[in-house]
Protein backbone atom coordinates (compact mmCIF):
# COMPACT_ATOMS: atom_id res chain seq x y z
CA UNK A 1 0.00 0.00 0.00
CA UNK A 2 2.83 2.44 0.18
CA UNK A 3 3.98 1.38 -3.17
CA UNK A 4 4.33 5.00 -5.14
CA UNK A 5 2.14 3.49 -7.31
CA UNK A 6 -0.86 2.23 -5.33
CA UNK A 7 -0.32 5.71 -3.05
CA UNK A 8 -0.91 7.97 -6.71
CA UNK A 9 -4.06 5.79 -7.42
CA UNK A 10 -5.04 6.57 -3.98
CA UNK A 11 -4.72 10.05 -4.02
CA UNK A 12 -6.15 10.56 -7.88
CA UNK A 13 -9.60 9.19 -5.91
CA UNK A 14 -9.12 11.37 -2.74
CA UNK A 15 -8.80 14.43 -4.76
CA UNK A 16 -12.12 13.83 -6.44
CA UNK A 17 -13.90 13.69 -2.67
CA UNK A 18 -13.89 9.91 -3.16
CA UNK A 19 -13.97 8.11 0.20
CA UNK A 20 -10.68 6.15 -0.44
CA UNK A 21 -8.86 2.78 1.03
CA UNK A 22 -5.56 1.14 -0.13
CA UNK A 23 -4.63 -1.61 2.24
CA UNK A 24 -2.11 -4.57 1.87
CA UNK A 25 -3.00 -7.99 0.68
CA UNK A 26 -2.19 -10.50 3.61
CA UNK A 27 1.32 -11.20 3.94
CA UNK A 28 2.33 -8.39 2.69
CA UNK A 29 3.83 -5.34 4.96
CA UNK A 30 2.25 -5.88 8.83
CA UNK A 31 -0.77 -7.34 7.22
CA UNK A 32 -1.60 -10.74 8.52
CA UNK A 33 -1.76 -14.39 7.28
CA UNK A 34 0.04 -15.51 4.64
CA UNK A 35 -0.26 -14.82 0.89
CA UNK A 36 -2.89 -17.48 -0.55
CA UNK A 37 -2.61 -17.33 -4.53
CA UNK A 38 -5.75 -14.79 -4.91
CA UNK A 39 -8.19 -16.96 -3.01
CA UNK A 40 -7.86 -14.80 0.62
CA UNK A 41 -6.51 -11.82 -1.23
CA UNK A 42 -9.66 -11.87 -2.99
CA UNK A 43 -12.03 -12.60 0.09
CA UNK A 44 -9.59 -9.78 1.52
CA UNK A 45 -10.88 -7.50 -0.88
CA UNK A 46 -13.96 -8.26 -0.78
CA UNK A 47 -13.96 -7.35 3.04
CA UNK A 48 -12.46 -4.20 2.62
CA UNK A 49 -14.97 -2.99 0.20
CA UNK A 50 -17.97 -4.28 2.84
CA UNK A 51 -16.20 -2.29 5.34
CA UNK A 52 -15.75 0.99 3.28
CA UNK A 53 -19.72 0.59 1.76
CA UNK A 54 -21.06 0.26 5.39
CA UNK A 55 -18.71 3.83 6.59
CA UNK A 56 -20.42 5.51 3.36
CA UNK A 57 -23.58 4.42 2.90
CA UNK A 58 -24.45 7.42 0.74
CA UNK A 59 -21.85 7.22 -1.68
CA UNK A 60 -23.22 7.51 -5.15
CA UNK A 61 -19.96 5.92 -7.06
CA UNK A 62 -18.15 2.45 -6.40
CA UNK A 63 -14.55 2.48 -8.40
CA UNK A 64 -12.21 -0.28 -7.85
CA UNK A 65 -8.14 0.63 -8.56
CA UNK A 66 -5.37 -2.06 -8.78
CA UNK A 67 -1.58 -2.19 -9.77
CA UNK A 68 -0.33 -5.45 -10.77
CA UNK A 69 -1.28 -8.68 -8.65
CA UNK A 70 -3.96 -6.05 -7.12
CA UNK A 71 -5.35 -5.27 -10.58
CA UNK A 72 -6.12 -9.14 -11.28
CA UNK A 73 -7.45 -9.00 -7.56
CA UNK A 74 -9.90 -5.92 -7.79
CA UNK A 75 -11.20 -7.12 -11.39
CA UNK A 76 -12.03 -10.81 -10.04
CA UNK A 77 -14.07 -8.49 -7.45
CA UNK A 78 -15.45 -6.54 -10.22
CA UNK A 79 -17.08 -9.47 -10.93
CA UNK A 80 -18.84 -10.44 -8.05
CA UNK A 81 -19.68 -6.97 -6.98
CA UNK A 82 -22.47 -5.29 -9.13
CA UNK A 83 -22.19 -1.75 -7.89
CA UNK A 84 -18.58 -1.38 -9.14
CA UNK A 85 -19.53 1.43 -11.62
CA UNK A 86 -15.59 1.77 -13.16
CA UNK A 87 -11.95 0.04 -12.84
CA UNK A 88 -8.33 1.04 -13.17
CA UNK A 89 -6.02 -1.43 -13.65
CA UNK A 90 -2.51 -1.09 -14.01
CA UNK A 91 0.46 -3.23 -15.03
CA UNK A 92 -1.96 -5.54 -15.32
CA UNK A 93 -0.48 -9.09 -15.21
CA UNK A 94 -1.86 -10.47 -18.25
CA UNK A 95 0.76 -12.71 -18.74
CA UNK A 96 0.32 -14.48 -15.45
CA UNK A 97 -2.92 -14.70 -14.03
CA UNK A 98 -5.54 -16.11 -16.36
CA UNK A 99 -8.66 -13.26 -16.97
CA UNK A 100 -10.92 -15.63 -19.15
CA UNK A 101 -13.33 -14.59 -16.49
CA UNK A 102 -14.09 -11.26 -17.53
CA UNK A 103 -16.60 -12.61 -20.06
CA UNK A 104 -18.44 -10.46 -20.16
CA UNK A 105 -16.58 -7.89 -18.03
CA UNK A 106 -19.10 -5.87 -16.11
CA UNK A 107 -17.66 -2.44 -16.42
CA UNK A 108 -16.01 0.00 -18.09
CA UNK A 109 -12.49 0.74 -17.43
CA UNK A 110 -8.73 2.30 -17.58
CA UNK A 111 -5.89 -0.36 -18.42
CA UNK A 112 -2.41 1.26 -18.43
CA UNK A 113 0.97 -0.55 -18.95
CA UNK A 114 4.16 0.17 -19.94
CA UNK A 115 5.89 -0.34 -22.94
CA UNK A 116 9.14 -1.55 -21.16
CA UNK A 117 7.24 -3.63 -18.54
CA UNK A 118 10.19 -6.60 -18.08
CA UNK A 119 7.50 -8.06 -15.88
CA UNK A 120 4.68 -8.19 -17.92
CA UNK A 121 5.31 -7.88 -21.78
CA UNK A 122 3.10 -5.45 -23.48
CA UNK A 123 1.68 -7.86 -25.70
CA UNK A 124 -0.62 -10.23 -23.34
CA UNK A 125 -2.12 -6.80 -22.15
CA UNK A 126 -2.58 -5.65 -25.78
CA UNK A 127 -4.63 -9.12 -26.15
CA UNK A 128 -6.59 -8.44 -22.73
CA UNK A 129 -7.44 -5.23 -23.48
CA UNK A 130 -8.43 -6.13 -27.33
CA UNK A 131 -10.61 -8.56 -25.43
CA UNK A 132 -12.01 -6.59 -23.59
CA UNK A 133 -12.93 -3.86 -25.96
CA UNK A 134 -14.74 -6.30 -28.22
CA UNK A 135 -17.03 -6.73 -25.80
CA UNK A 136 -20.67 -5.32 -26.06
CA UNK A 137 -21.44 -1.98 -24.12
CA UNK A 138 -17.83 -1.85 -22.84
CA UNK A 139 -15.37 0.40 -23.44
CA UNK A 140 -11.64 -0.01 -22.33
CA UNK A 141 -9.14 2.89 -22.44
CA UNK A 142 -5.97 1.28 -22.80
CA UNK A 143 -2.78 3.33 -22.94
CA UNK A 144 0.73 2.77 -23.00
CA UNK A 145 3.36 5.02 -21.12
CA UNK A 146 6.41 4.89 -23.74
CA UNK A 147 9.22 3.89 -21.92
CA UNK A 148 7.69 3.28 -18.81
CA UNK A 149 8.74 -0.07 -16.60
CA UNK A 150 6.60 -2.42 -14.47
CA UNK A 151 6.97 0.19 -11.79
CA UNK A 152 6.45 3.21 -14.09
CA UNK A 153 9.84 4.41 -12.68
CA UNK A 154 10.52 8.08 -13.82
CA UNK A 155 7.04 8.08 -15.46
CA UNK A 156 4.84 9.02 -12.52
CA UNK A 157 3.36 12.09 -13.28
CA UNK A 158 2.76 10.88 -16.82
CA UNK A 159 0.72 7.97 -15.17
CA UNK A 160 -0.97 10.15 -12.90
CA UNK A 161 -2.03 12.25 -15.90
CA UNK A 162 -3.43 9.21 -17.81
CA UNK A 163 -5.45 8.67 -14.61
CA UNK A 164 -6.72 11.93 -14.08
CA UNK A 165 -7.84 12.16 -17.57
CA UNK A 166 -9.82 9.47 -17.87
CA UNK A 167 -11.61 9.82 -14.64
CA UNK A 168 -12.42 13.94 -15.21
CA UNK A 169 -13.89 11.90 -18.26
CA UNK A 170 -16.08 9.42 -16.87
CA UNK A 171 -16.81 10.91 -13.91
CA UNK A 172 -18.24 13.11 -16.10
CA UNK A 173 -20.49 11.43 -18.31
CA UNK A 174 -21.71 9.86 -15.03
CA UNK A 175 -23.19 13.30 -13.66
Amino acid sequence: MNNKVVYALYQNFIKRGFSALRFNFRGVGRSQAQFDNGQGELNDAAAALDWMQSTNPNATNCWIAGFSFGAWIGMQLMMRRPEIAGFIALAVPANIYDFSFLAPCPASGLIVHGSEDQAVPQTSVDKLAQKLSNQKNISIDYRVIAGADHMFRNHMDELARNVDEYLDKALAAHV
